[in-house]
């Protein structure tokens, strides 16, 4: 399977990206497709059905209103975090929506979109069903969508004809399906990890392009770094959350005044990440990485490459974020990123792992040493739960994150300062057991808030 490095890293806004980022994509698909079939203006009803995950925890996962931005044509890289409730509150307040923003028609949320909170459908708990009425109640066009995790969809007859998406389609140089696959192909061309993600990348664009757009998430994430360390007050959903970033990143610039602790390390790593998710929480810009639920362990532990380690460069973050990419397309082809699938995992599992190989790398550890890396930052997550409380992306979600983030460090410190690279667990063997983890997982633990936290934790 070829995936570009972009669609691993993507820009967007919080909360999810499987139930915020996946279903405005999939609306907006759909809206799409029913405007080339030449029927759009013919509507005059639209109907969207949610199962599984997304019916259980979609409300505190904004997948209403994403559903609506989608309809509207919007996409979770073009739309402005600001824009969002305005929008939405029009929608609401007008009962109508102006299908890919020029075709309006009546629509009322509790007849237009519905949650089947008992139902599922087979092939993924996430997700979609679209259809398209005329005035005469005749249905013009369906389609059903399923959210995979990290922003990606895929329509019912793609995935039940294993039918690749289109940006899979084109051939990489140097394809790999396992991580002794990569291994091998590095060791045979003499190439790091991230030189051979740099090849396979060099399908869809230049080096110089594909250098500018990894640097500029490297700058989408250092500006939401440094929003969520100046933004206070109560995070939205009715948990009454207070944000508390803002107070830690002062309290930590206090003490650059005073004898440094020497585990103050891990207090800037964790604000980091904290910062991170709490933008997520409170629906700002965000990039997924893999998830928007996961989205502060790789910036903060970014962060701090940048500001704990000796000589960082541009080409240690641009090394740093393909060879992260690379793990992550491991576990997406060998396991899943969606925690409605394998748990929180599938989610802050998948990104410490990715965290730790991508560090290890930019700090010049060898290829050996970084598959290490990435398969202590797994191996050590196998199990974790995904049990928002209330099914919103705050708890315990956003301190995961600051878990994730230093757990990623310690994975590249024991590979790369005290491991040559041998070792007695492949991350092959990892991926496949937390494979086997999520399928016999409860659903009750897989993002549907119907056990763990999400229960035992009064929602008060």
């Amino acid at each position: 399977m070829t995936i570009s490095v972009f669609n691993l890293f993507s820009i967007g806004i919080g909360p999810s990206s499987s139930h915020t980022m996946g279903p405005m994509r999939a609306a907006r698909s759909f809206i799409l497709q029913a405007e080339e079939k030449g029927i759009l203006n013919q509507a005059t009803e639209v109907i969207v059905d949610l199962y599984g995950s997304l019916a259980l925890t979609g409300k505190g996962h904004c997948t209403d209103i994403a559903v609506l931005l989608g309809l509207l044509g919007e996409t979770p890289e073009g739309i402005e975090p600001n824009a969002v409730q305005p929008t939405v509150e029009a929608i609401r307040n007008s009962q109508s929506i102006r299908l890919l923003g020029k075709h309006g028609i009546p629509f009322k949320e509790t007849e237009h979109l519905l949650f089947h909170k008992d139902k599922s459908l087979p092939f993924h708990p996430n997700a979609l069903r679209f259809r398209l009425f005329s005035s005469k109640k005749k249905e013009l066009f369906q389609q059903v969508y399923y959210s995979l995790g990290g922003g990606f969809i895929i329509d019912h007859e793609s995935a039940h004809a294993q039918t690749p998406p289109s940006h899979e389609v084109k051939a990489s140089p140097y394809p790999f399906h396992t991580a002794e696959e990569l291994l091998v192909l590095c060791r045979k061309h003499k190439m790091t990890i991230a030189q051979l993600m740099m090849e396979n990348e060099k399908t869809w664009r230049s080096e110089s392009e594909i250098r500018k757009g990894l640097l500029n998430i490297w700058h989408v994430m250092q500006k939401c770094v440094e929003r969520g360390c100046v933004q206070e007050g109560i995070l939205p959903g009715g948990l009454n959350l207070k944000r508390r970033a803002a107070g830690i990143y002062r309290q930590l610039k206090d003490k650059k005044k005073q004898p440094r602790d020497a585990a103050e390390v891990m207090d800037w790593v964790s604000l980091w990440a904290m910062a991170v998710n709490e933008e997520n929480a409170a629906g700002g810009r965000v990039v997924t990485a893999p998830t928007n639920g996961a989205a502060g362990v790789i910036p903060s532990v970014l962060h701090y490459y940048t500001h704990f380690t000796h000589h960082p460069t541009d080409d240690g973050i641009v090394t740093f974020l393909l060879t992260a990419a690379a793990m992550g397309i491991l576990y997406k082809v060998g396991a899943s990123i969606s925690a409605a699938e394998m748990g929180c995992m599938g989610e802050v599992g998948v990104a410490c792992s990715m965290a730790a190989a991508g560090l290890t790398a930019a700090l010049g550890g060898t290829n050996e040493q970084i598959e290490n890396a990435a398969e202590i930052g797994m191996e050590h997550n196998l199990g974790l739960t995904c049990d928002p409380v209330r099914g919103l992306v705050q708890i315990p979600c956003i301190e995961r994150n600051t878990m994730g983030a230093n757990k990623a460090i310690n994975a590249d410190r024991l590979a790369r300062l005290y491991g040559d690279g041998t070792h007695f667990v492949s991350l092959d063997q990892v991926i496949k057991t937390m494979r086997q983890t999520g399928h016999d997982m409860k659903s009750i633990y897989k993002e549907t808030s119907l056990g763990g936290l999400a229960v035992n934790v009064p929602e008060c």
